[in-house]
């Protein structure tokens, strides 16, 4: 079968291989049979392997949605009573974690940076320290609406000092870029299929320390179909989700985890940073800035700034690559216009340099000036 190849340059969605997307032709099958919970049983164990879990340490539970519904799972299921949540918020996906703590009400503090920088160590500390009943600290590893890297080995060690869980949003990350559960001080973590793992959407998994599952069971309940510690135990008891799965997606899954592993860490890292690097000598070549410095960037999204040109218009941009095969992605900053370039997904340099000739062939079409032009 010939299935046209498009270079996503979004931030998921990302660009899959051909075997992946023929994964998901099979047989119907019934997800209550014991082959298909088999099937995710390996899965909930690769998922752990991925960032250096010990399977007596912890474990990995899958639900159905998009890498949103993690954060509310971690969130609503393990904060005790009588307890409040840390955000480290200096951006868009941190901001969710806020308003989902708005949303169920629960006790919580909005520690903002800007999105442009990195959260200040000392006032996570202070706020900690003055704050002795936060049980929950939460960030995002790489903020996808800029492309800056959180530091979260840091900041787990700060909620470990005092006594505090960490729970931290790797969706753009997780399977990209290496992670250590230890080293890094995490004690639960998170991604979708659709991200590192290079697979279909629909199906996300939150990987975190066995024992805090389990002593989530006497914590307050505040959702159902969301709740950590009921789909852990559904999955342990039955071998299934508690409710329907997203079957072939699953099984695209189980080619993405394949692949992962056929590359390998260090390998897969080194191409999303090849990728990267090369997105970052097409902007220099046509003198486009990014927001985020350098050496603070995650390595996997390039938020650009637009140029201050009458003739600039994203959308027709966007619209001139896209009908040749790639896309790009707006930005998520409210006080910057920006649009992303993102190093994930099935894709190398070579795929990268093509792009920059569709590009650069789109602002020569529509009279956006080369260097591009900045008033600052």
């Amino acid at each position: 079968m010939q299935i046209k190849r498009n270079i996503l340059l979004n931030p998921g969605p990302s660009t899959t291989t051909d075997t992946v997307k023929m994964a998901q032709v099979v047989p119907d099958i019934c997800p209550r049979e014991k082959e298909f919970a088999s099937m995710m049983k390996g899965i909930r164990q690769d998922l752990v392997k991925i960032v250096h879990g010990k399977e007596e340490d912890y474990t990995s539970v899958l639900f159905c949605g998009s890498g949103t519904i993690n954060i509310d799972v971690c969130l609503n299921s393990l904060l005790p009573e009588g307890k409040k949540i840390l955000v480290v918020n200096n951006g868009a996906y941190s901001q969710r974690a806020v308003e989902i703590c708005e949303y169920y009400g629960m006790p919580h503090i909005d520690l903002q940076f800007p999105v442009n920088e990195r959260p200040d160590l000392d006032k996570v500390e202070a706020t900690l320290k003055e704050n002795p009943d936060i049980a929950l600290v939460h960030t995002t590893h790489n903020e996808t609406g800029t492309g800056i890297l959180n530091p979260i080995r840091e900041i787990g060690a700060l909620a470990h000092k005092y006594g505090a869980i960490f729970t931290v949003d790797t969706t753009s990350t997780y399977a990209m870029r290496p992670i250590n559960v230890y080293d890094d001080n995490i004690d639960f973590c998170m991604a979708s299929a659709q991200k590192g793992i290079m697979a279909m959407t629909g199906l996300s998994f939150v990987i975190g320390r066995e024992d805090i599952i389990k002593k989530s069971k006497d914590y307050p309940k505040r959702s159902y179909y969301c709740n950590l510690y009921l789909q852990y135990e559904f999955f342990e008891k039955t071998g299934e989700m508690h409710f329907t799965p997203p079957v072939q997606t699953i099984y695209a899954a189980v080619q993405g985890i394949k692949e992962y592993f056929e590359e390998g860490e260090e390998g897969k890292w080194a191409r999303h940073t090849r990728v990267f690097n090369a997105i970052h000598d097409g902007l220099d070549e046509l003198g486009f800035k990014d927001v985020i410095k350098r050496e603070e960037q995650a390595g996997l999204v390039v938020s650009v700034i637009y140029p201050d040109d009458q003739n600039w218009d994203f959308m027709k941009i966007h619209d001139y690559c896209y009908e040749r095969g790639f896309t790009i992605y707006p930005g998520k900053i409210s006080t910057t216009n920006t649009f992303r370039l993102c190093a994930l997904g099935a894709i190398d340099e070579e795929d990268i340099r093509d792009f920059f000739k569709v590009f650069r062939e789109a602002l020569d079409h529509y009279g956006v000036k080369v260097p591009a032009t900045y008033k600052e």
